[in-house]
């Protein structure tokens, strides 16, 4: 035993006491601690403890502040923001204020006040909504009603007063950012269905929503199993962990990058709610790659894989993408479906174990096939569009990494009428699969699947509202719209233009509406070679028509037609048209043989269904560097290439088709009562071409590999067509839709069919039929005799005034929230501003607009009377 002495001190006025310790021999560790070297090495440890303390909080303080001010910023905030071109409602549209706030939340509204984008507050008959200072215009506050599942009223906050339109904040379609081409699609916690938050935290985290940030059960798990099979194998990290490591670190196994996760995961932890954590993990996650693109996000992982909204997902699906969210590649559900079929039915077991699901949802869950997006089946959020959109940036902006910036991208599309769209393409495809199922060369086998293009615009402004480039963007990324084919048939409306504009121009021969031409078999011979075209099924009309010709798509008529106005006319009408692509002069021109894009197509109707202006489609409005600053608006490019007689009377050829000719079973069929226009083609492919005053479409179908379709466009793009056009006049904008107005100096007289003279009193059958003034046929139907049909004049002044430019587009002003205080051309306005100007259709005394035809002499101009006696002659 050995004794220590120690000596206890008190004040002066105590005298010093001794107290002997007694230690056994045997405590070496006492003896050590209680000697100079265990006083220095507790200093040394108090020391380190107290450095690790400092240490420790000085770095939660350092990630404090980042992750502060990126919270503060927004985590997403270096991502470019792709938006859809902004929404009105109007008293008495039929909504709901939850409709309404669900499109808001899409745009970045929330209902905290502090939201830079804007806010709103729901109640059970009314939505208030305040824009904020990021918001795409300086708008007034509004408040919205609603009765019985209608708007009753919407008033101004501002200063109290009644509106009847209010503009919805645009709603974001996309996030693309990175070098990496990070394509993602935002989601609110609660736009989450509950089955794929199950799904997640089963095969993830099953006690995220219960513990701290760590999971000490699960970590001693992965430890047991690590040491029990001698690898490193095991996951311990909980969705907060790896929340922290997406936004805040590397992918590195550093010890220094653990001990950040571990701080950062303990500040999210206190800055956050679980929904809240759970809504960036989703919008983060990485599930692999479609295309050039990186898929990243549990909404855009269903866009690209499920073909599907994230809020249509079923449990197999929820459980399919929660599956592939370990190794994405090891799981693509495209080139190793099985691997994910066994993956998901994994994901469904621990969800059964977990009590999420009961035993019956298990076993049908675990039996349904794996769910890979379907031919037929496509997102109705615009993938194709949002490639052309992140294409042309790239373009615009090739000195300034844009997808590394807030830019915010604002684009034309209407999210309404893309889905119109959507589900046009989807029913249309099915109706054309089971055709191709039945044909005969397919017996006994898979035929191929064919594929769609469908292209929309606003046909006053160029604008496109609506894009579809393919069946199914999961499989194959190729954008149809911009993919070069022969357009068939619905080229001929510029054929026929180029005759009907010898009125105009002049020429050896004048031809109109009822200029006759024979359709029989006949040989072209051009530079040194025959050419024999031949009518559908081998049929020919004999003498025809120039209307009947093109309403019922005879090939023969219409190449003698280009034939006699010339092939280089007709070449010279497709490029004014903006088609410009290898088009040349050769009879095989009349028919389409020359490839275009159908976006080329929709722009080159522009003249028709715009009174001879053709307008250049564009899919950008503005877009608005990370200060605010507009770094780019569009302006509408415009220009007059065409007479607006003659592309009126090409309309009213146009609506022949869809009366009488052609398409007419379509127009039948989905009850199209509408003033409308169009042509069918078919080629290889299926096309149509089609418009009304409000909306102008072109849909294109056909196979990857340019096998023959063996489908009339009647019957195969025309129906989808018309679906369309069915669903989109369901909306406002598009519903007010007027017959189409003839200029002035159009005449129209009563015909005989027949003899395409003016009709006689015996004649057994006539119709009406218009003609630039001064070549109406003059005379009597020779064939029946008698006196002459009636004439009537749009506008007397029969001879053109003189050439004028055209008035510019006024774009209207929005007061800003940055720089120039205005936002782009609205296109509501646009349209609102048109259809309230008071047009009548087919009026008699049309405003004078047509241009100068400068191959008439001024010494030419007919006097009044004149023109009446030749009239009424």
């Amino acid at each position: 035993m050995r004794e220590l002495l120690v000596v206890a001190n008190s004040d002066e006025k105590t005298a010093r006491q001794k107290m002997k310790l007694r230690i056994p021999h045997g405590s070496g560790f006492t003896h050590l601690l209680l000697g100079p070297t265990g006083r220095s090495l507790i200093i040394l440890f108090s020391l380190f403890v107290i450095a690790g303390l400092g240490t420790f909080t000085y770095f939660y303080a350092r990630y404090s502040r980042i992750i502060d001010e990126k919270l503060r910023a927004g985590v997403f905030a270096n991502s470019a923001k792709i938006f859809a071109a902004p929404e009105s409602v109007s008293v008495g549209d039929a909504i709901t204020p939850n409709d309404i706030a669900t499109g808001l939340r899409r745009s970045g509204y929330t209902e905290s006040r502090g939201n830079p984008v804007g806010y709103y507050q729901i109640h059970s008959n009314y939505i208030e909504i305040f824009p904020q200072s990021d918001s795409y215009f300086d708008q007034e506050p509004g408040l919205i009603r609603f009765v019985k599942g209608k708007i009753s009223q919407i008033v101004s906050l501002q200063d109290n007063t009644a509106r009847n339109q209010y503009q919805l904040e645009p709603q974001l379609i996309q996030a693309i950012s990175g070098a990496a081409r990070e394509k993602r699609r935002m989601v609110k916690f609660h736009d989450i269905p509950k089955v794929l938050v199950d799904a997640v935290t089963s095969i993830e985290d099953k006690r995220f929503f219960q513990h701290l940030g760590f999971d000490p059960i699960r970590i001693l798990k992965a430890v047991y199993v690590d040491v029990k099979e001698g690898r490193k194998d095991q996951g311990a990290s909980t969705l907060s962990m790896q929340t922290a490591r997406m936004f805040f670190l590397t992918q590195d196994k550093s010890f220094k990058r653990k001990a950040a996760e571990v701080i950062i995961t303990l500040q999210l932890e206190q800055k956050l709610t679980k929904e809240q954590i759970f809504e960036y993990y989703a919008n983060q996650v990485d599930l692999g790659w479609r295309g050039t693109f990186h898929i990243v996000g549990l909404a855009q992982a269903s866009e690209a894989y499920l073909g599907k909204e994230l809020n249509n997902i079923n449990l197999p699906e929820a459980a399919e993408i929660a599956g592939m969210i370990q190794r994405p590649g090891y799981f693509d559900p495209f080139r190793h479906p099985d691997r994910l079929r066994d993956r998901r039915n994994i994901v469904l077991l621990l969800m059964r174990q977990n009590n999420v699901i009961g035993d019956r949802d298990y076993a049908l869950a675990s039996e349904a096939p794996l769910t890979v997006t379907k031919a037929g089946s496509t997102s109705v959020e615009a993938p194709y569009f949002v490639d052309m959109v992140n294409d042309k940036l790239q373009n615009m902006f090739q000195d300034a990494d844009f997808q590394s910036n807030a830019f915010r991208v604002y684009t034309t599309i209407d999210m309404r009428v893309q889905r119109a769209a959507v589900e046009a393409v989807r029913l249309g495809m099915a109706s054309v699969d089971e055709q191709i199922k039945k044909q005969r060369r397919f017996k006994g086998q898979t035929p191929p699947t064919p594929q769609v293009a469908l292209v929309a615009i606003d046909p006053h402004t160029g604008e496109v509202k609506a894009l579809v480039g393919g069946r199914n963007y999961g499989l194959s990324q190729l954008n149809h719209t911009l993919a070069k084919r022969q357009p068939g048939s619905i080229f001929k409306p510029f054929v026929y233009a180029a005759a009907l504009d010898t009125a105009v121009s002049g020429g050896p021969r004048v031809f109109t509406a009822s200029t006759t031409v024979v359709d029989e078999p006949t040989t072209f011979y051009f530079d040194n070679q025959s050419y024999t075209p031949g009518n559908f099924e081998k049929k020919f009309s004999g003498t025809v028509t120039l209307r009947e010709a093109l309403a019922h798509s005879l090939n023969v008529a219409t190449v003698k037609v280009g034939e006699m106005v010339g092939f280089d006319a007709v070449v010279d009408m497709a490029n004014r048209a903006g088609m410009n692509y290898k088009i040349h002069p050769t009879p095989a021109v009349a028919l389409g043989a020359y490839e275009i894009t159908p976006v080329e197509a929709v722009g080159a109707y522009t003249i028709f269904a715009n009174g001879g202006d053709y307008l250049k489609p564009s899919f950008l409005s503005m877009v608005r560097a990370q200060d605010g600053k507009v770094v780019f608006k569009n302006k509408v490019e415009e220009k007059q290439v065409l007479d607006p007689r003659v592309a009126y009377l090409t309309t009213s050829l146009l609506e022949e088709v869809l009366r009488t000719g052609t398409a007419a079973g379509v127009r039948a069929r989905y009850n199209l009562t509408i003033p409308a226009a169009g042509k069918t083609g078919t080629s290889h492919d299926g096309w149509f071409a089609g418009y009304t005053s409000e909306l102008l479409c072109v849909v294109w179908v056909g196979f990857d590999d340019n096998l023959e379709l063996n489908l009339e466009g009647a019957h195969s793009a025309a129906p989808i067509w018309a679906e369309f056009m069915k669903r989109a006049l369901e909306y406002r904008e598009y519903r007010d839709v007027k017959p189409f107005r003839a200029p002035a100096g159009i005449v129209s007289i009563t015909i005989d069919p027949e003899s395409g003279m003016p009709a006689a009193p015996n004649c057994p059958k006539t119709r009406s039929e218009v003609y630039i003034a001064g070549t109406e046929p003059v005379g009597v139907c020779p064939l029946h005799g008698g006196r002459g049909g009636i004439t009537t004049v749009a506008g007397w002044d029969t001879s053109p005034p003189p050439a004028t430019p055209p008035p510019a587009r006024a774009a209207p002003t929005i007061p800003g929230s940055q720089g120039d205080g205005q936002a782009p051309p609205d296109p509501a306005s646009r349209r609102a501003a048109r259809q309230a100007s008071g047009q009548a259709a087919n009026s008699t005394a049309p405003p004078p607009a047509s241009p100068k035809d400068e191959t008439k002499k001024p010494g030419e101009k007919k006097g009044f009377l004149q023109r009446l006696w030749r009239v009424l002659k």
